[in-house]
């Protein structure tokens, strides 16, 4: 009998999310821009029930900001939130690699090992966002591992309010830094280095931590 295989379809809520994250991301909505649900849903070719549902995952994200009948509009970079957020998906990512560690396997390295090659290709094609999608799936594998839902949850909840500091990082020739640091991680990994490993990932995110004054922006007056 054949087996069947589930059709995954993604509700449109989440491609208005991406595509709007990306825009923020990017830069094409800039801090402070105004954002206007039914212009937003022309553009995307959506009806407005998605984007604001969109809208209120970022908002919950701290990437947009709104003032009930006044306006919507794309969140300045905060250092004092972007800082908090990086200390608690450092510490994560950490922990993460320490509880995956004893379950790793030789597929799981090869992986990340993918990824981290397809992390060198989006540098040297001068794309950011496709490096952060590459280095998404690298540091997917240990969360993916470790099997601990909270702490894979909590990781995605407060990784969005990086990714402006992720997209100015690799955006520049500091991110080959960061291939070596992968190589460096991967090589803990498959030698089942569980301290080395641990702090190698602290040392990948902490690489941000020197963006997120830089990155600040002063909040847009109401």
């Amino acid at each position: 009998m054949t087996t069947w295989e589930p059709v995954r379809r993604r509700l449109l809520r989440d491609e208005a999310y991406d595509a709007l994250l990306e825009a923020i991301v990017s830069g094409e909505l800039p801090p402070g821009e105004r954002l206007n649900d039914a212009e937003l849903a022309d553009r995307l070719g959506l009806s407005r029930a998605p984007v604001r549902q969109a809208l209120a995952r970022l908002a919950g994200e701290r990437l947009v900001v709104s003032k009930p009948q006044s306006y919507t509009r794309v969140a300045p970079v905060d250092a004092r939130e972007v800082a908090d957020a990086l200390t608690v998906v450092r510490t994560l990512h950490e922990l993460a690699v320490r509880e995956a560690l004893p379950r790793m396997e030789a597929q799981h390295i090869a992986r990340m090992t993918e990824a981290n090659d397809r992390f060198v290709r989006a540098l040297d094609a001068g794309d950011p966002m496709a490096a952060i999608a590459a280095d998404d799936d690298l540091h997917a594998v240990p969360l993916q591992v470790c099997g601990n839902r909270a702490l894979t949850e909590t990781v995605q909840r407060y990784t969005p309010l990086l990714r402006r500091l992720e997209r100015r990082r690799f955006s520049t020739e500091a991110a080959r830094a960061s291939v070596t640091r992968h190589q460096e991680l991967i090589a803990a990994c498959a030698a089942g280095q569980g301290d080395r490993a641990a702090a190698l990932t602290r040392a990948i995110w902490s690489d941000l931590a020197a963006l997120v004054e830089a990155a600040s922006e002063a909040p847009e007056p109401e």
